[in-house]
């Protein structure tokens, strides 16, 4: 702003903690906001400090929002003669825009995209702009907790105020709005009304402060200094403080620069004889970086644009590809040699796309692979892994926004190809950069088991099994969903008649009344703080599950309503109608675990505790008679990483006789010999063995368990007296944690605990339980990873037809043809047992049959 706006005057507005005019008039207002993370509350006063460096005035008025203090500031600034920019993604902010004040959105990818009243009255599709409020007053606002009037969202509210002008004018026209809506408007005046003052920013407010106060006076250099090397905000510091004082703090390189101002050359290789050339020089190098152009983001779909090379910082190649699949994929082949050759490093940045991508296109990409969106994601964890992002953090450099050339909706194919050519070959070349910094702190931070051995040999395997696909029997959800639809309007009926009344049972609010006021099933009820509510979450009602039988019937209720729409419902959309079977993706740099996270669609979360949950594994089948599907899942694996990482002599021996461990935890928390071990003691022991994994507390306990918290917490003393080792293990790791800041899986993967040390109790808990499961959970996660490269590569070495199909937690799932039933089943059982060796007997379980569900 400060540079390519050039402002005379300048000033950042802040909300305050008193309760504003607002609050006043209508309670709720902004009753639904979530408390503040303590993270961000640390670092509010932050900000005061940057603003005090560069010498902004912040501005505050106890009892009025930022909104107000902008909106009597813009009418200020516009008696005055000023042109004023707001700057902010709120959309509320269009009501205040004139000719002479426009407002600056923040734009995806950078920079702003800048709304004038021409912008406005197009956006908003109003004549007026002050009818944008009439609008914003209709339809509410949930982030604010706006009522609006109910059934009437933003398309509904832009057309009723077209043709009415006005809230008021609507209102007292009400008659003339035919339907529920026209009910709606007559039931809700005077909601109607409120909303329209709440949403209204005052211009008026009490804001003690002259224009001539905010004229911009230039930052404080030695201030701005020595607050940015307190933040490390290196990139900042080029920008602002220049080059030469930028290196004085151990700033990285290219102060600030853009493609514009370094020294590039980057390459058109557009013809045969370009191509050719460039495929001899790549097919020389020992590691190169690649990166593809494409038309959209879904590799399945998208057209290949282009693809860029490097090998050497501030050089790279560009390869146009056509439109036409056939000349496409002539092309690509041109680069078979380079792709295939097992003795080129490949390097990208979220290499699994661009691997998929080929891989639709009929290429398979050979490794080594050095991935540096994954390198970012172990290294920093919690810290953004976009390229552009890191490119600005650790190069001092701003590449190309893809914005720039595409804006929201283009597509790359549309792009001049010089101006392609820069973009990609830039991002090339940027990545190459990235690479080398990585490598180090790679090895810096004792992360090369996890990086070179774990994560990027995944890379292949990924790739084959979101290309492979599962096969879906859509008959099979479709009887489902007739059955389901059957017993959640028999559960529906039950409820209302337990009840006694009718009511909605989707409706948080009655169904809480109807709970604690109507059946008086708990006179300690407690109502949210946010809402004014009863309660009506899971835990709450599991909790009371056994006082009444509407409790359970409202649990099934929603577990069977839950099943419909996320997964019965959804699923047969979820089908590529080119392959007729489901491609989920899985993302490698999201869980603080290590875990894989699967979406589009998540079938990592299809329950299987329920039987209706289980019944939705029978849609996944194999591929055709020929075929049938193989699971094979480790056995209680957390519990026996807990064994190994504890050394705890209680729990090795118990996995070392191969008695069942929840029964041996039984013989020894409630001191009994086997025989007697009823079915009641192995459930209370299983949860309390899962339970003290995740560092659950005798309260905790109590709930899941239903018993009262001092036989919980004789449980769990029962259970440490017989496992101390385990107990004084979790005590080191918390103890380590607090002295290096993170833990450690076997591997070397990393999880960092900021708040180890934090002085809110429930926070610091919250980390100690993190830091005792995080080792065992990520070492799990670990174990898999390596176990499903090392069965992959073992079934290509023997060209085996059966594929990896699924990883959901702990299980992997295998479309195996039958003829190599004996061969695919000693090479999956060899490959898991042995992923990760350890001293404690690794137990693989295994199932098969024409369906997910007979398999498991």
């Amino acid at each position: 702003i400060l540079t390519e706006q050039a402002p005379t005057h300048i000033a950042v507005a802040f909300d305050t903690k008193e309760p504003t005019h607002r609050k006043k008039v209508y309670p709720e207002y902004k009753a639904t906001r979530e408390a503040m993370p303590e993270d961000l509350a640390a670092a509010l006063p932050y900000l005061d400090k940057l603003c005090d460096a560069m010498r902004i005035p912040t501005l505050r008025a106890p009892g009025w929002e930022a909104d107000d203090i902008i909106g009597t500031l813009t009418a200020r600034a516009e008696r005055n003669g000023f042109l004023t920019l707001m700057v902010t993604p709120d959309k509320d902010y269009a009501r205040l825009v004139s000719g002479s004040t426009i407002l600056c959105r923040p734009a995806k990818g950078g920079g702003f995209d800048i709304l004038g009243a021409n912008e406005v009255l197009s956006e908003w599709e109003v004549g007026e702009i002050g009818q944008v409020v009439d609008i914003l007053g209709l339809m509410g606002d949930a982030s604010d907790n706006i009522p609006g009037v109910p059934g009437i969202g933003r398309k509904t509210a832009q057309k009723l105020i077209a043709d009415f002008g006005s809230i008021e004018e609507l209102l007292s026209r009400a008659d003339e709005v035919s339907g529920k809506k026209g009910e709606s408007l007559k039931e809700f005046r005077d909601q109607a009304l409120l909303s329209k003052r709440l949403v209204t920013i005052d211009r008026d407010a009490p804001v003690d402060v002259d224009l001539e106060d905010l004229v911009c006076r230039g930052h404080d250099e030695e201030a701005v200094k020595t607050l940015f090397e307190e933040l490390e905000f290196k990139s900042l510091a080029q920008r602002l403080l220049g080059e030469e004082a930028a290196r004085s703090e151990g700033a990285g390189k290219g102060a600030n620069a853009t493609i514009a101002e370094v020294f590039h050359t980057y390459v058109l290789a557009d013809t045969p004889e370009k191509r050719k050339t460039l495929v001899n020089e790549l097919i020389s190098k020992d590691s190169v970086c690649f990166d593809t152009e494409t038309t959209g983001l879904d590799p399945k779909t998208c057209e290949l644009v282009g693809m860029s090379f490097s090998w050497k910082e501030h050089e790279a190649w560009y390869v146009p590809v056509p439109a036409g699949r056939e000349e496409a994929i002539s092309i690509l082949g041109e680069f078979r040699r380079f792709f295939q050759h097992d003795g080129i490093e490949k390097i990208g940045h979220n290499m699994k796309f661009d691997m998929l991508v080929l891989k639709w296109q009929g290429m398979e990409v050979a490794g080594p692979y050095f991935d540096t969106m994954i390198a970012a994601y172990l290294t920093a964890p919690e810290g953004r892994h976009g390229m552009d992002a890191l490119s600005e953090e650790l190069l001092g450099y701003t590449p190309v926004s893809i914005h720039t050339l595409i804006g929201d909706d283009g597509s790359m194919r549309d792009v001049p190809v010089e101006q392609v050519k820069d973009y990609a070959a830039e991002d090339a070349d940027v990545t190459l950069q990235l690479a080398g910094i990585y490598r180090a702190r790679i090895e810096e931070s004792g992360l090369e088991k996890v990086f070179y051995e774990v994560e990027c040999p995944l890379l292949p395997v990924l790739v084959d099994m979101e290309y492979n696909g599962i096969r879906l029997a859509a008959e099979t959800l479709s009887e489902l969903a007739v059955d389901l639809g059957e017993q959640i309007t028999e559960h529906e009926a039950a409820i209302r008649r337990l009840a006694g009344t009718e009511f909605n049972v989707n409706s948080p609010k009655q169904l809480g009344e109807v709970l604690f006021d109507t059946l008086g099933l708990d006179p300690n009820a407690k109502r949210t703080s946010k809402t004014g509510q009863y309660s009506t979450s899971e835990q709450v009602l599991s909790r009371l599950a056994g006082r009444h039988e509407i409790v359970r019937r409202i649990l099934d209720y929603r577990m069977l309503t839950k099943l419909k729409s996320t997964y019965i419902d959804m699923l047969p959309g979820a089908v590529f109608e080119k392959t007729g079977r489901i491609h989920t993706n899985y993302e490698q740099a999201v869980t603080a675990t290590g875990r894989l996270q699967s979406h589009d669609p998540n079938l990592q979360n299809i329950p299987v505790r329920t039987d209706m949950g289980k019944e939705i594994r029978k849609a996944f089948v194999a591929a055709d008679p020929d075929h049938l599907i193989l699971s094979a899942d480790y056995s209680q694996i957390e519990l026996r990483i807990a064994a190994e990482l504890s050394g705890d002599a209680g729990l090795r021996a118990a996995f070392a006789s191969g008695i069942d461990i929840h029964t041996a935890t039984a013989m020894k928390i409630f001191d009994v010999a086997e025989i007697f071990v009823n079915g009641d003691m192995r459930r209370k022991a299983k949860m309390v063995n899962f339970g003290i994994l995740y560092g659950i507390s005798a309260f905790g306990l109590s709930e899941r368990l239903g018993i009262p918290r001092f036989e919980s917490a004789e449980l769990i003393d029962a259970y440490f007296s017989r496992f101390s080792g385990l107990k004084a293990w979790q005590e080191g790791v918390i103890e380590s944690a607090r002295e290096k800041g993170y833990v450690e899986t076997l591997t070397g993967r990393r999880r960092y605990l900021r708040d180890i040390d934090s002085r809110n109790k429930t926070i610091r808990n919250a980390a100690e339980r993190n830091a005792i499961n995080t080792p065992i959970q990520g070492t799990a996660a670990d174990m898999i990873k390596l176990a499903m490269t090392k069965v992959f590569s073992r079934m290509n070495e023997l060209n085996l037809e059966s594929r990896m199909l699924l990883q959901v937690h702990d299980e992997l799932v295998f479309d195996m043809l039958k003829s190599e039933r004996d061969l695919l089943r000693e090479t999956v059982e060899e490959g898991m047992r042995t992923a990760l060796p350890m001293s404690v007997p690794i137990v693989v379980e295994m199932g098969e049959g024409e369906n997910w569900l007979d398999a498991h």
